[in-house]
């Protein structure tokens, strides 16, 4: 008996300084995807990566204590392993009842989707019912996405007439657009913004805002199955503290301006 009870206390031993670096690392590691959109995340010339998302994360990483081990993956992908609790994490998502089964979301902006329209688009169609009276005027969707409540209902009704273009990423959306096989795009600031910028582009379209009174609350997505309370509210509490001192602000500035970072607080409950 003795000889057991020395056994489990050697094995006792070995393990405290492997249960301390646990303890000291705050929250451990989470495998969090990234996906290209705007200003959100994106590359440069030279491969390497930046956006908003990517300063939030690694600001959460340095207040939480977690260390984000990194993937860049497709925002369909993104969602299916979310929900079968295959994937630990992303960033920027867009709550829903059937999204909030499997995953808690983090708020740390708020924003709304403008249209996109060819410069060339009749007066007819530069509203949303005008747009939708014209049976042979479509959009273009990324599937999955969500734009917010006017939006949506708007798109259901061009679903039910055929009208309604998918692509599985916001540059296939772009070159739909383009080449004039859709009418109509929408976009959030984040990703219409940088867009904007670019001459060639710029005089092919106009932004429209139809939808004014949208807000669509974006936030850390974070699986219920894979990932503890506990370490579900040490994000939270980082965010919070983000918002709180200034931080989210100027990481939104350094990315879109000033103007758009104002638009882009997020005022709502915490949870």
């Amino acid at each position: 008996m003795k000889l057991i009870a020395l056994v489990f206390l050697i094995l006792g031993l070995h393990s405290i300084p492997a249960l301390a670096a646990e303890f000291n690392s705050g929250c451990g590691s989470i495998q969090l995807a990234y996906y290209e959109l705007g200003a959100l995340y994106y590359h440069h010339a030279d491969g390497s990566y930046a956006g908003i998302d990517k300063d939030v994360v690694e600001e959460v990483s340095r207040r939480s204590g977690c260390k984000f081990e990194t993937v860049l993956e497709s925002r369909v992908r993104i969602w299916a392993q979310l929900k079968n609790n295959t994937l630990d994490m992303s960033v920027s998502g867009i709550p829903t009842p059937e999204r909030e089964k499997f995953a808690e979301f983090i708020p740390y902006f708020s924003t709304r989707n403008y249209v996109l329209l060819h410069r060339d688009m009749p007066a007819h169609g530069l509203s949303m019912a005008g747009f939708l009276a014209d049976t042979n005027l479509k959009v273009g969707v990324i599937k999955s996405f969500k734009h917010g409540p006017q939006f949506d209902e708007w798109v259901e009704k061009l679903w039910g007439q055929k009208r309604v273009h998918e692509a599985s990423d916001f540059d296939s959306l772009l070159r739909l657009f383009l080449a004039k096989r859709v009418d109509a795009i929408m976009a959030l600031p984040t990703v219409w913004e940088p867009l904007m910028k670019k001459e060639d582009i710029n005089r092919q379209i106009q932004l429209l805002d139809w939808a004014p009174q949208d807000s669509i609350v974006h936030g850390l997505i974070i699986s219920r199955e894979r990932i503890s309370k506990t370490r579900r509210d040490l994000m939270k509490k980082a965010i919070y503290s983000m918002a709180d001192d200034g931080t989210l602000e100027q990481i939104f500035t350094r990315h879109v301006g000033n103007k758009l970072a104002r638009e882009m607080r997020y005022e709502g409950p915490r949870y």
